[in-house]
């Protein structure tokens, strides 16, 4: 057992920031090294295990930007020009006969010796077929060149990249057929506590559905993760050992409640007796009792209870550490300032992460930002970060997380 200091008292609460990057520096010592090869089709939201370097020129050959006509600009003194030749994308052109234009479509190849394409909005065709062009050239203008997108030997995605459509479809033309990933990571989810049942079963005297586990299956299932559901764990620390045991074989044991100091915490307690804790409440709000640790060597984050505070926690500071168990280096989400629509008049002293939108491009928040409201969420579309000690007045400007930055 090596826990952290002595957690829980006043003031010794682990600013964001400082959380982070303790939990970024343990997920860069235990990255997940297993690799596996699959089609291009099915990497959609993997990352991936090896640089992807180009293997060929894009475009191979000088091709034409635009529908019109390939000339070359010695030939041409303002004088029409006969048409040598018809040039349609995926075919191989002649080289360019002196003295005449090539008819050129959009992607076609440039004839040997054609040094400048012109738009056919731009050009007249004469009665005897020859071309009048009716603006002044410049040399290889509307001219894809070889080589413009990617050359052989270069780097076009590194290693720990987070494949979407754009990175499938770059791959794609450069004729990839299969990539190299890293293997998903294995996340077993549980939630704790006696007062949780699952949806569908009758309610019972100070019992509550539990919507966390579902909220972070689906989350995980849309960052690529395997998921392990672990279900409830009763309040019994027999059980909660028993069960905690069971999930060896996974990368990150994930529950949410009951990592506080009451009597009845006892994942909290299990991992005291039987592990380690790292990091233990946070300048945070909603979510200060976050927890990190071991249980027999593997990882747990033990987030809030409350809905939002699970939903806040595992945005900013579970999903960058799965992220970086994978090789991604790039994991915080964009903020973008923006002014607020609202007053907040009341400093804390943790660092809010309120449930708010973007309407005329003001940020307003949820009308109640209780920890236990995961409606708020729903009304909302990102997260207002307030600093601590900091007061607002609409028109200030503030930090705004979108919450498409970080469902996926």
């Amino acid at each position: 057992m090596n826990p952290v200091g002595k957690p829980g008292k006043s003031g010794s609460l682990m600013p964001v920031e400082q959380a982070l990057a303790r939990l970024l520096e343990m997920a860069e010592a235990s990255r997940i090294v297993e690799r596996e090869r699959l089609p291009l089709a099915q990497v959609q939201g993997r990352v991936l295990a090896q640089d992807l370097v180009s293997t060929l020129d894009l475009p191979p050959w000088p091709n034409s930007a635009m529908d019109g006509y390939a000339l070359r600009m010695v030939d041409w003194t303002g004088e029409p020009l006969p048409v040598s030749q018809k040039v349609f994308a995926g075919q191989a052109p002649d080289p360019l006969q002196p003295g005449t234009c090539a008819r050129i479509f959009t992607g076609a190849p440039v004839p040997a010796g054609a040094d400048c394409v012109e738009m056919q909005e731009n050009a007249e065709v004469q009665a005897d077929e020859r071309v009048r062009f009716t603006q002044a050239l410049t040399q290889g203008q509307n001219i894809r060149p070889q080589g413009q997108e990617t050359t052989v030997g270069e780097l076009i995605l590194p290693a720990g990249t987070q494949m979407g459509p754009i990175e499938q479809g770059l791959a794609a033309s450069l004729g990839c057929a299969e990539l190299e990933v890293v293997r998903k990571v294995r996340v077993a989810v549980l939630s704790t506590g006696d007062e949780l049942i699952e949806p569908g079963q009758t309610l019972g005297p100070g019992q509550i559905y539990n919507s966390n586990r579902v909220l972070l299956c689906s989350w995980l299932q849309r960052l690529g993760c395997e998921v392990v559901d672990a279900g409830i764990l009763p309040d019994n620390l027999e059980t909660t050992r028993t069960r905690l045991g069971e999930l060896k074989d996974v990368d990150l044991i994930l529950s949410t409640g009951g990592v506080s100091v009451g009597e009845a915490d006892f994942l909290g307690i299990a991992l005291r007796e039987e592990g380690e804790l790292t990091l233990w409440k946070l300048a945070i709000k909603p979510g200060k009792p976050l927890t990190f640790g071991h249980f027999r060597g593997v990882p747990v984050i033990g987030l809030p209870g409350n809905p939002a505070s699970t939903l806040v926690t595992f945005a900013l500071l579970t999903r960058p550490y799965l992220l970086r168990r994978q090789g991604v280096m790039d994991v915080e989400p964009l903020k973008v300032q923006v002014p607020a629509g609202f007053d907040w008049l009341q400093p804390g002293n943790r660092r809010e992460y309120l449930r708010g939108r973007l309407e005329s491009g003001r940020a307003t928040i949820y009308k109640n930002q209780s920890s236990g409201v995961l409606r708020s969420a729903a009304w909302a579309d990102g997260l207002v970060e307030v600093l601590e000690g900091r007061t607002l007045v609409q028109g200030d400007s503030v930090f705004f997380i979108p919450l498409s930055e970080v469902l996926s």
